[in-house]
């Protein structure tokens, strides 16, 4: 994901900025995701693997990213504990 992409996305929520995940944030989820213990802030289990994903400013959440392509979706969000 280029920089310039990156500055103009925001979380379709609040509106906040959004930053890539690190990689050992994105490993963790995926453990979860593999244990079928991770859900989307619908409640609906996540099922596919995350390539990558987008936090949002306050840390609060994240946004899968698979293929290459972020899922800005409320529905879509992983909510994180802090």
């Amino acid at each position: 994901m280029t920089a310039e992409l990156l500055q103009i996305l925001r979380c379709p929520e609040t509106r906040q900025t959004l930053a890539l995940a690190e990689p050992a944030l994105v490993e963790r989820l995926n453990a979860q995701v593999a244990a079928g213990q991770l859900r989307n802030s619908a409640g609906q289990p996540v099922t596919a693997k995350l390539d990558g994903g987008l936090v949002r400013a306050d840390g609060k959440a994240l946004y899968p990213v698979r293929n290459n392509v972020p899922m800005l979706l409320v529905d879509e969000a992983i909510t994180l504990e802090r």
